[in-house]
Order: structure tokens, then C-alpha cells, then sequence
């Protein structure tokens, strides 16, 4: 029998817990030569792995980290393209997949779908000579380059703070921009994606999925194929509810502590406490020079918060702190949909994994008695504040969305940054503006831009911008979809008022925020 591939990983800081001790181990079983680059001296490496100095294939000095969350993923991304080529053959595996079956057999390029449409490289080997490869390397060597595969609307504006001179650096971009998003893309592009595994090879579990593994052992069997090599574990999740919900031990009754066992590894070590969880920031108000909590105005939050609602992009605060300012102390319920950039609008699954909600820490400074509800498609229910919410909502479902609107009795304000598709801003004010108190706001957000996966021919749809300009010019509601036209009509008798704002608040600059009040 042939030999089977070198596997290789990396661990930057720290001791390696129970997830990292049961990865590394499972492939040492199944065969496999296991090696984890390090910078500095790792405790708990499980016998059999080899350690190897990391800066054999890439210089640590000047790594990126994520913006928000300071993580390391970005120099994960860059690690990982560069071993491709001064460490040929051996696969990449992140620190949370588990070794399945061996991975025999394989040719010389090893990924597959974690989705329908999007590739992961939790699990990844390259040819040195791949031309995505190359793609890859030359892509990551900027560091404020703009990248094909964002949206128009993210290009434009990445390209508009290039020319004032404050360039979007990577790490303030969305997550994945040098992972899976540029592994896709890149991938597809060369016509190497031909070469992906099906997702039940190296993805079973889904990431929206992923607290299965706290089940027992043979649920989560049934969710494996017989083609199954490898489960990637979602750590960054795993470890959270590990450490809020198990004391952060695995159970001997779960699937991880009948794994831990299976790989002769002990459940009461690597142990999973809140302060290792090192990524996970609190929802707290920051700390920062200057004024205290509590007394910043909502310009200063969203830029301290770096939320794109303040002065580096569209400064809706500035208007929003006009309108918001006798709520502020008030025990009001506030309403946002579309809580980070980078979903289904922008191209990706809406099984992304989501890192941060700016806004949200925005408002629950702002609104110190605010109970603020959050919808999105994605999965924010990771967040964990005081007087918060989340409730996932497909906003191209309407049925969906009404059924959003019982979270709440009634709203005081309303903001709707989802997915700018008139249809969906439409939708979702039919259901919601009923249940807004009387003398309540709703804003629906930038309405210059509409995604083009979702919005539907002006024959069947009018952009929202010209529907509500419409509106105020005539005193009624015009629409392609008359009953949608009967629909917003009845409503008028609701509206005491309805504004439209352009871009930076210029009338020489297009439609860019709505704002109805209700009677």
C-alpha cells in the first residue's frame, strides 16, 4: 500500500486545547505523519506529531491580524498557499478537522465544497505549479488590494477611499477575503474547482449544524456518508458553547469525549475556559480616550465600532443622531435587519461564518435601555448581550419575514440593512410597519444599490428610492405589482412623514436613505 500524504498545520500562541490535541491525534492514528509549524514553544502537542519551526515558510513579523476579532486567520490563509510551495505534497489541515478515514488515494490537488457553491481550505493541497496557486500568492502580496469577486458596490467604495488616501486594509475586509472567498474564486476561475470534493468528504456537519457534535455518537454517525475523510469541528464556535455550556470539558456522552476516547486522549485536559476563547470580543462598551460611555454621540460609536453607518463611509449617524436622541434613555425596542457585511447580496453562502455585528455594539452603547433586536439570514446567535436578540430571517421569503415580526409586540424604531433588494425593502416594510408605535421611525438603508442576484426586472419591480420619490411627489404609491401598490396605499393614513436623503447629505448626489415616520 502506497504511503500515505504528509499532513502539516499550524498553532500560533499558547497551549494547544482539547479541539487542537484531538485533531492532530486523529490523524496520527489513521497513518498519517502530522506536523505543526509553530513560532514559540507549544504545550500539549500529542505524541507523534512532529513540531517545525514555522518560519521555514513564512516570516511572522509583520503578520496581519482580522480587524475586529484579531484573529490570525489572515496569516493562516498566507501560511497555507506558501507550504504549498516550499513544503510540495504535504496537505494542509486547520487545527479542527478531524481524520476520518485516511486520506489515500488522492490526487495532487485536495479541497472540497463546505457549500453548494463555495469551497473551504480547511483541508487543502496545491501543486506548486497550480495556477491558482499562483493567483493566490500574487493576490495576498497586497495587502490593500481590491479583489474581482466583491460586489460593484464594495469595489466602488474600497476604490473611492484608495483615492482619498486611506486604502481599505485586508484586515477590515470581509472575512475569508484571502480564504475561502479568494480559494473559490480563484479556483473556479482556472477551472481547478473540477477537482473539489463533494461536501460530505470533508464538510458532513454544516456549519449551521455544527452543535450536532454535541450529541451523542451515533447522531452524529448518521450524518456521515460512507465517503466521509475528515469533519471539520468549527472550532471557533465549538470552543464558546464548550466553555459556556460544558464547563468546557467534553462529556464522556457526547461525540467529542467518544472521540477524545477512541484517540486514547483524557477529557479532563486542554481544557476550554471563556479567556482562551482569545478571538471572541465581549459586547461591552469599548474602552477609549476621551469621552466616557455614555456620553459619545453615534458618529463617534460607529467609528469606534468601525460600523459603516458613520464617518469613514456613508454618515447616516450624523442624521441618526438628530433623530435618535430622545429615545436615547428610553426603554425602547429598536429593530435592525442585516447585522455584518458580506452575505447572500455580496456572493456568499448564507451559512457564512459570521465575526462581528459593529451596529449592534453601536446601539447597545447608544440605547442604554434599548431592548435591540438584530435579523439576519446568517447565524448571530453566537452573541451573547444583555438586552439583545437575534432572530435568522431569509428576507426573500415573506412568509419568513412576517413570521419575523412576532419577536416583538411593537418596535420604536426600525432600520432595514439587509440585502438592499427592492423586493426584500418592500417586503419587509408590509410586515413590519404595522407593528411600529405610533410617532416610531422607519429607515430603510442604502437604496443607491440593489444586489443583482435578487433584484427582479422594472417591470415587476420599481428600486425603492423612486417608489418613495414617487410617493412624495403624487401623494400615492405607483408599482408594477399592483396589489404591492394597494398594499403601500393602505398604509398611507400611517405615515406622518417621509423623507429622502442623499449621499453625504449633497442633493447633487443620488438617493441614499428613507426615512417614514408613523402617525
Amino acid at each position: 500500500m502506497a504511503e500515505l500524504p504528509t499532513v502539516a498545520s499550524l498553532w500560533i500562541g499558547g497551549t494547544l486545547t482539547w479541539v487542537e490535541r484531538l485533531s492532530l491525534k486523529s490523524f496520527v492514528d489513521k497513518g498519517h505523519h502530522t506536523v505543526l509549524y509553530t513560532y514559540e514553544p507549544v504545550e500539549g502537542v500529542p505524541e507523534g506529531v512532529e513540531v517545525r519551526d514555522g518560519s521555514t515558510i513564512a516570516d511572522i513579523a509583520s503578520m496581519p491580524r482580522h480587524g475586529r476579532t484579531g484573529s490570525p486567520a489572515l496569516f493562516s490563509d498566507l501560511f497555507r498557499y506558501h507550504m504549498m510551495v516550499k513544503a510540495p505534497g504535504e496537505i494542509w489541515i486547520d487545527t479542527d478537522m478531524l481524520c476520518w478515514q485516511p486520506l489515500e488515494g488522492l490526487g495532487d490537488h485536495v479541497f472540497g465544497y463546505e457549500a453548494p457553491h463555495q469551497l473551504n481550505g480547511a483541508i487543502l493541497r496545491l501543486p506548486p505549479d497550480s495556477e491558482a496557486l499562483g493567483q493566490l500568492l500574487e493576490f495576498t502580496k497586497d495587502e490593500y488590494s481590491i479583489a474581482d469577486f466583491l460586489s460593484d458596490e464594495m469595489k466602488m467604495d474600497y476604490a473611492e477611499a484608495a483615492q482619498t488616501g486611506a486604502p481599505v486594509h485586508v484586515s477590515e475586509q470581509p472575512w475569508g477575503i484571502w480564504g475561502p472567498l479568494a480559494l473559490t474564486h480563484f479556483l473556479k476561475k482556472t477551472g481547478e474547482a473540477r477537482f473539489a470534493e463533494k461536501q460530505s468528504v470533508y464538510y458532513p456537519i454544516h456549519y449551521r449544524d455544527r452543535k450536532l457534535l454535541f450529541q451523542r455518537p451515533a447522531k452524529v454517525m448518521r450524518a456521515l456518508g460512507d465517503d466521509t475523510k475528515a469533519i471539520h469541528l468549527w472550532a471557533r464556535r465549538i470552543k464558546r458553547f464548550a466553555a459556556k455550556r460544558f464547563q468546557g470539558q467534553p462529556r464522556d456522552d457526547i461525540f467529542f469525549g467518544w472521540a477524545m476516547k477512541e484517540h486514547g486522549l483524557p477529557l479532563d485536559e486542554g481544557g476550554i475556559g471563556l479567556h482562551e476563547d482569545e478571538y471572541r470580543l465581549p459586547f461591552v462598551p469599548a474602552e477609549e480616550e476621551g469621552l466616557p460611555p455614555g456620553k459619545r454621540n453615534l458618529t463617534m460609536l460607529a467609528d469606534i465600532y468601525q460600523s459603516d453607518k458613520g464617518s469613514k463611509k456613508h454618515r447616516y449617524t450624523e442624521l441618526y443622531d438628530l433623530l435618535f436622541q430622545p429615545y436615547r434613555d428610553r426603554k425602547i425596542t429598536f429593530l435592525e435587519m442585516g447585522l455584518q457585511m458580506g452575505g447572500p447580496e455580496h456572493s456568499n453562502p448564507a451559512s457564512r461564518e459570521t465575526t462581528d455585528a459593529p451596529s449592534v455594539r453601536m446601539w447597545l452603547e447608544y440605547f442604554s435601555k434599548a431592548n435591540i433586536i438584530g435579523l439576519d439570514v446568517s447565524d448571530f446567535s453566537w452573541i451573547e448581550a444583555d438586552r439583545f436578540k437575534f432572530i435568522q430571517c431569509d428576507m426573500d421569503d415573506r412568509d419568513a419575514i412576517r413570521e419575523a415580526t412576532k419577536v416583538a409586540p411593537s418596535f420604536d424604531i426600525i432600520i432595514d440593512d439587509a440585502s438592499h433588494a427592492s423586493s426584500h425593502q418592500q417586503d419587509a416594510f408590509l410586515e413590519f410597519f404595522p407593528k411600529l408605535k405610533s410617532g416610531g421611525l422607519y429607515i430603510i438603508e442604502d437604496l443607491q444599490w440593489q444586489p443583482p442576484a435578487y433584484e427582479k426586472p422594472p417591470e415587476e419591480m420599481v428600486k425603492t428610492r423612486d417608489f418613495f420619490q414617487n410617493y412624495l411627489a403624487s401623494g400615492r404609491f405607483s408599482h408594477p405589482n399592483t396589489e404591492t401598490a394597494a398594499e403601500f396605499n393602505a398604509l398611507r393614513d400611517q405615515m406622518s412623514g417621509c423623507f429622502v436623503f442623499q449621499h453625504h447629505y449633497r442633493k447633487d448626489k443620488i438617493d441614499k436613505v428613507v426615512v417614514i415616520h408613523k402617525a
